[in-house]
């Protein structure tokens, strides 16, 4: 058991890393569960136990197979990477309707699919959904991943937009702030 101390979006499933705890404990971890109560122990049947009467939390349950790790109080540091992979290269190159002409081309590609899976994942948890890194949660929201992948794609070379070749003129350069701005998650309100 592991209680960090602020909340975090790790999720159950998810791969973490501790360090500075000293050989038996620095290793890397799947976490198993986060539970909000006092960890008791395992029953017959293998189930968990926990004490409902005691709350702690931030906590994330790992399983760890050295024998006689003392539990208490020490400090270290936990580290976790985020990788959301709803969407693939080809499923963006499909909904395209062009194959890459370049090396470079794919390498942006990837770019654009790392960041819309980033993004989508990140919009979604914020909206309060806790969905699963790898399974993407249904065809809309993988069609919405794909199109925003494509359009970050599509405005390779842009200023802040879809470049356009329209006969009214040439467009209002903007900046590539709003873009940027999103790509990076600031510049919203912050959630309480």
């Amino acid at each position: 058991m592991v209680q960090t101390l602020e909340g975090t979006d790790i999720g159950t499933g998810q791969s973490v890393t501790l360090a500075g705890l000293g050989a038996t404990l620095n290793d890397t971890y799947t976490v198993e569960d986060v539970p909000i109560y006092s960890f008791l122990g395992v029953d017959d049947e293998g189930d968990w136990i926990y004490d409902p009467d005691v709350i702690i939390l931030n906590q994330l349950l790992m399983a760890k197979t050295h024998a006689d790790v003392a539990r208490g109080p020490v400090s270290g540091t936990l580290t976790f990477t985020i990788s959301c992979t709803w969407i693939t290269n080809q499923m963006v190159v499909d909904w395209l309707g062009i194959a890459s002409a370049t090396a470079n081309d794919t390498t942006f590609i990837t770019k654009c699919v790392s960041a819309a899976n980033a993004y989508a994942y990140r919009r979604r948890r914020e909206a309060g959904y806790y969905d699963d890194l790898t399974t993407v949660p249904g065809g809309d929201v993988e069609l919405g991943t794909i199109m925003y992948a494509g359009s970050l794609y599509r405005e390779r070379g842009s200023v802040d937009s879809y470049a356009s070749f329209e006969q009214m003129g040439p467009p209002v350069a903007f900046g590539a702030n709003g873009q940027i701005n999103r790509l990076l998650g600031i510049n919203r309100a912050q959630v309480a």
